[in-house]
């Protein structure tokens, strides 16, 4: 398949089934207003809530997406996500979640939808624990309520886990998960109730001319002009910027499965099981029973290389079998647990497992965001204002998500690995 073909088939989008106030693709002209027309393509969590915060700043708005919010091939798909403080040393993360945790609570409250579910994460370290660590100082300077526990005691608040092999625990009062498919459609339902156009169809990047980005081609032939283009489209970003971002970001196929709990045995609910991740020769992680689908496991190791569009998500034999010794070990009441579901989803991996929020080297009024390196939904609501900031010029870019960090060779490939 040639990239002008891919692009046309993948370009990210939005919501799965009509919305009201869905405008037809033919609209082409359009009168902006004083502060400027902004098109958002991608309508995920980084998208959908840069969008969402754009349009509260009073810029007219029009988000794209060719599938819909929390579609099955977006990074943003699936039904549940982590949300956790814990992240080494980088205080930016740590801030943006202190954050995030207040949009979270607040939009929840505002518009009368659980999208937060505080069950606690617990941390489990067979080894090295700096990870964790270094974190908690920042941590509590934020409020963000954690404490570390001796075996002992997380073995009497969670008997359900062997721990036997664990070396550190440390819990996460905050902590939990979040229904992301739900999210990403809320967040859209909302934006769209307060003014901001919607558009689902694919899309091309037009010509860049001057140092600037003349239009986008949308696939019906028409086309849009704007002031400002941002792109937050995931794991297809590479594809259609393939020469500023060639190799930058890299899917990867990711499998998760969900395994039924025993008959008439509730340890393994949320009300008595935290979301909770595993470091050993392996990261795993899970969420227990999210929105009642089974218990949730996945190895957080990088997958092979994917295509997003057209790759197949049937989920492995092997990759069953590994969650399945591991489910065991871990926890022995649920040895030999019959599986419920599996999904086969992507990371959007950048070279440094960092995000990337930069504007295109060859186009002033181009912004690419992206690279969510398999920890970004959680961080939506934050990173919408922290890149509504930069894109109205409010802020400078920060070097932390710029594209010429890449010039250097990176020194790590995932966001855990320090």
């Amino acid at each position: 398949m040639n990239r002008r073909r891919f692009v046309k088939l993948s370009t990210m989008a939005a919501l799965a089934n009509p919305i009201k106030g869905m405008v037809s693709s033919k609209s082409i002209k359009r009168s902006n207003p004083s502060k400027g027309h902004i098109a958002v393509i991608g309508a995920g969590a980084f998208g959908g809530w840069t969008a969402f915060n754009l349009l509260n700043r009073g810029y007219k708005i029009t988000l794209l997406d060719a599938w819909g919010p929390g579609n099955s091939r977006a990074s943003s798909g699936g039904d549940s996500r982590v949300i956790r403080g814990v992240y080494g040393p980088d205080r930016i993360y740590i801030e943006l979640v202190a954050r995030s945790f207040k949009l979270w609570k607040r939009y929840q409250k505002r518009w009368h939808q659980q999208l937060y579910f505080p069950t606690g994460v617990l941390w489990m370290f067979q080894g090295e624990d700096m990870y964790a660590r270094s974190s908690l100082p920042i941590l509590t300077e934020l409020g963000l309520r954690n404490e570390e526990l001796t075996r002992k005691e997380a073995g009497k608040r969670f008997p359900q886990i062997n721990m036997e092999d664990v070396r550190s625990f440390f819990y996460e009062y905050e902590g939990g998960y979040l229904p992301a498919r739900h999210c990403c459609q809320v967040v859209m339902n909302q934006f769209v109730k307060g003014g901001g156009t919607y558009q689902q169809i694919a899309v091309e990047p037009g010509e860049i001319k001057n140092g600037q980005m003349t239009n986008i081609r949308l696939m019906d032939g028409s086309t849009l002009n704007a002031d400002t283009y941002v792109f937050a489209c995931g794991p297809w970003l590479s594809k259609i910027f393939p020469i500023v971002l060639k190799d930058v970001i890299q899917p990867t196929r990711q499998e998760v499965f969900f395994f039924g709990t025993p008959y008439g045995n509730t340890d393994y609910f949320e009300q008595k099981t935290p979301v909770w991740t595993d470091f050993g020769k392996k990261l795993w992680y899970g969420i227990p029973g999210a929105d009642w689908r089974g218990f949730k496991v996945a190895d957080d190791t990088r997958g092979v290389d994917f295509d997003p569009t057209t790759g197949d998500r049937t989920p492995s034999k092997r990759g069953i079998e590994s969650a399945r010794k591991y489910l065991g070990k871990r926890f022995p009441g649920m040895k030999n647990a019959p599986l419920l579901e599996a999904r086969v989803c992507q990371y959007e991996n950048s070279l440094d497992g960092n995000y990337i929020v930069d504007r295109h080297p060859n186009a002033e009024n181009v912004w690419v965001l992206g690279g969510g390196s398999g920890h970004g939904f959680k961080l939506g609501p934050a990173l919408g204002e922290f890149v509504a900031d930069r894109v109205t010029g409010k802020k400078e870019v920060d070097p932390f998500f710029g594209l010429s960090r890449f010039s250097d060779e990176p020194k790590k490939k995932t966001q855990f690995n320090q």
